[in-house]
């Protein structure tokens, strides 16, 4: 049975249309006017125990909106979820004791207290043992070092620091869902991977479920296997990267460095037909765009190597980024 199951799920939020100026303000008070917007239209899936999914898409597609319903904090317009073998919105209580939940611009911990007693407090709420707080809090230390500033209250820390507290926190009662919203956003390269290296540890060896919201797509080609892209509400994407890379990501291009300066022309000859776009970058350098599935890559350099001499190649395919990026813009696969 997968740990989260989703179906047809819908949000529809109604938005009062304010008319501008002082006539409009007038109205405003006699004339109530609203629209409907859907923040999240029909949306399905289901999520496998111990998979850690990301769940991408540009602001406003219905990212937090769906998380907001997964952790029992909105209620559903229609459609059904079942998460950890509960209805988050009708058994908040009891669900909430089996989840974790980050997001990124809000802490879980009390802000005037030190790190040490928001954890006190949370081990009362989550009735964990003694035993197994201590044992994971000197995890907890060894993996994201959060023992340094344990005495500090929680305004002092940095955002890194808060945001390494707020991960243990989430995982203090070892839940097995874990929803994360944007856990990276303002850190620094250094705070960045330890969180990513603490996320992939806790996926591996807790098994637990990781659901990541996030417009870094750097964490989600470092961390997951799996992405949903939503755009306007409804799901464009479920799949793996490396099939939507095949599917969006057929553009290479390839630089070369030449021993001689020959004209565009003589390049364009050595490939006639198959789509090769041929740009002179300066000096002896050229660059060839072409779809890999109108000519193989390998075809394109025995050709080059033939014709002639190679100092130096590159071979670039579109990243992820590039690719979703695409798909925000155009709307659909």
């Amino acid at each position: 049975m997968p740990i989260i199951e989703v179906s047809d799920l819908t949000k529809q939020f109604r938005v009062f249309q304010r008319a501008t100026g002082v006539m409009g303000g007038i109205k405003n008070l006699f004339i109530r006017r609203y629209e409907a917007l859907r923040a999240v239209d029909g949306v399905s899936f289901s999520i496998e125990k111990g998979e850690m999914v990301g769940y991408i898409g540009a602001n406003g597609a219905g990212k937090s909106t769906t998380i907001k319903m997964l952790t029992g904090i909105l209620v559903p317009t229609s459609g059904r979820i079942v998460a950890n073998g509960y209805v988050p919105h009708l058994d908040r209580k009891r669900y909430t004791m089996g989840i974790g939940v980050v997001f990124g611009q809000r802490t879980q911990l009390w802000w005037d207290l030190a790190v040490q007693e928001s954890f006190h407090l949370l081990r009362k709420i989550y009735d964990v043992s003694q035993a197994k707080f201590d044992e994971r809090m000197e995890e907890f230390h060894e993996v994201l070092g959060i023992g340094d500033f344990l005495r500090l209250p929680v305004r002092k820390l940095s955002l890194g620091q808060r945001m390494r507290c707020d991960l243990a926190a989430a995982l203090l009662h070892q839940p097995p869902l874990l929803f994360l919203d944007e856990p990276t956003i303002g850190l620094d390269v250094v705070a960045k991977e330890s969180v990513r290296e603490f996320l992939r540890k806790v996926n591996r060896d807790m098994e637990v479920t990781i659901i990541l919201t996030t417009q870094d797509l750097g964490d989600i080609e470092e961390l997951c296997e799996r992405i949903l892209i939503i755009d306007k509400g409804k799901i464009l994407y479920d799949g793996s990267l490396e099939g939507i890379r095949n599917r969006q990501g057929r553009e290479v291009s390839l630089t070369v460095d030449l021993k001689e300066i020959p004209p565009v022309a003589a390049l364009e000859r050595i490939l006639e037909g198959n789509g090769i776009a041929w740009t002179a970058l300066g000096g002896r350098r050229f660059r060839a765009k072409f779809n890999r599935d109108d000519v193989a890559t390998a075809e394109v350099v025995r050709k080059l190597a033939g014709a002639f001499q190679i100092h130096d190649l590159i071979i670039e395919e579109p990243g992820i980024e590039d690719v979703v990026r695409r798909i925000y813009r155009e709307g659909s696969l």
